[in-house]
């Protein structure tokens, strides 16, 4: 039994959930429902205490809760949003029906004329990347780590390696090291950092905390408790190199190896998911190729700002309500966006036309640093877009607007490519 129709349902109360909900309800939803699962709203924010939230999308600098509290001020009072907590949505289907289960209903079900995923992403395990060794007590992701400091009370260990330099894991080292444990290294694989400037010079040398690029651990030694891991350098092809391994002592390994949009629900659903990004494939309306099912947040592609994941909510939020009402039409795409060998990731995927004039934001991430870039959108006639950096990273998005109105040829795929050295 279906109990009841919203406008909009949106999965997920983090910091996307809360912004596509005020932007539905600023754009004339008038029955909104967030579902999600944790004990309250706010997401992974509630337990990263650190500064550096909120520049560009409050124009002030805020904790991770000071943020979410932020986000969720905007809509306590709106009669029209409903959120309810403690709730875990089992599946949805393409006729936006959408199964959960909580403490008070048992199982239910109801249906949104449209659909708002913001499940966020996850971390990455000891699994996923095939660290050898034991199986001692004392590994955690950094993710995990972090709750039990910031959130639990509780501390981990007392001498730490950090595999991988995600900001998660920086951030981290310098939590760590501020409750009075010592990080003996953080451990990376590539040759250049996968976390922000500001947290490598913030986490890491304002700490005198060494850092191995180009190296991995290659066993985890200790039974029952970590005792050490054996690190190495590794190649261009970030294999171990014979005879360059060396032990450092420690009981504690935080992974910092990266993170997964939480996708489950949109594949269940049908949802096609771009092989590189892991989320789903979306128009610049961050509309899925399932008509009125739309995705914002780490869920489409994992962030390294809050204030993008803010951002990209409230286009998802604003055309999931027009939708809802019948104001909008279209579906995924009109045109493809395509990219060059050195774009590692692109979103949106595709471009749905529309007779007004839009801008159009891509978010874009590059597969290596490069300095004195020049990044073009383009169709087979004519320059769209162009943007000179003086450097970019993997670990840092880039975004680049487009005037749609600006095309001569409207039906075009798009090309997006990136020259280094100019």
């Amino acid at each position: 039994m279906i109990k009841q129709i919203y406008d909009v349902v949106i999965i997920g109360g983090g910091p996307a959930g809360l912004t596509a909900a005020y932007s539905a309800w600023k754009n004339g939803a008038k029955e909104i429902l967030i579902l999600e699962r944790d004990w309250e709203v706010g997401g992974i924010l509630q337990q990263c205490i650190h500064n550096g939230f909120g520049i560009h999308h409050f124009h002030e600098e805020l904790t991770g809760p000071g943020y979410a509290q932020r986000c969720y001020e905007l809509i306590k009072e709106k009669k029209e949003i409903e959120i309810s907590c403690d709730t875990m949505v089992l599946k949805i289907n393409a006729d936006k029906i959408v199964t959960a289960v909580n403490p008070h209903n048992g199982i239910f079900h109801m249906q949104g004329r449209t659909i708002v995923l913001a499940m966020g992403c996850r971390e990455r395990t000891r699994g996923a990347i095939q660290t050898p060794g034991y199986r001692p007590a004392g590994i955690y992701t950094a993710g995990a780590a972090q709750r039990m400091v910031n959130m639990e009370g509780y501390i981990p260990g007392k001498n730490i390696v950090i595999l991988g330099s995600g900001d998660i894991g920086l951030i981290m080292a310098r939590r760590m090291t501020l409750e009075g444990c010592r990080v003996q290294a953080v451990v990376e694989i590539c040759p250049y950092s996968n976390g922000l400037t500001r947290n490598m010079v913030q986490c890491l040398y304002d700490y005198n905390i060494p850092l191995y690029l180009s190296h991995t651990i290659v066993a985890i030694h200790g039974k029952d408790r970590v005792t050490s891991i054996t690190c190495a350098k590794v190649d261009a092809y970030k294999k171990p190199i014979p005879g360059t391994e060396f032990d450092i002592a420690c009981d504690t390994v935080l992974l910092s190896v990266g993170l997964i949009p939480e996708n489950e629900l949109s594949s269940e659903a049908g949802i096609t998911l771009d092989p590189i990004t892991h989320g789903p494939i979306v128009n610049q309306h961050r509309e899925t190729d399932i008509p009125g099912i739309f995705a914002a947040g780490n869920v489409v592609h994992v962030h390294d700002m809050v204030d993008f994941v803010s951002e990209e909510a409230e286009i998802a939020g604003k055309y999931a309500a027009l939708k809802a009402q019948g104001r909008v039409t279209g579906g995924l795409a009109d045109l493809k966006i395509r990219t060059d060998n050195d774009i590692g990731t692109c979103v949106p995927q595709h471009i749905c036309i529309q007779k007004n004039n839009e801008i159009i934001t891509l978010f874009i991430r590059v597969r290596r640093p490069m300095k004195h870039v020049q990044i073009t959108v383009r169709n087979s006639e004519e320059v769209l877009s162009e943007k000179h950096m003086p450097a970019v990273r993997p670990s840092e998005m880039i975004s680049v607007s487009v005037n749609s109105g600006n095309m001569k040829s409207r039906y075009e795929d798009w090309t997006v490519s990136i020259r280094e050295g100019l």
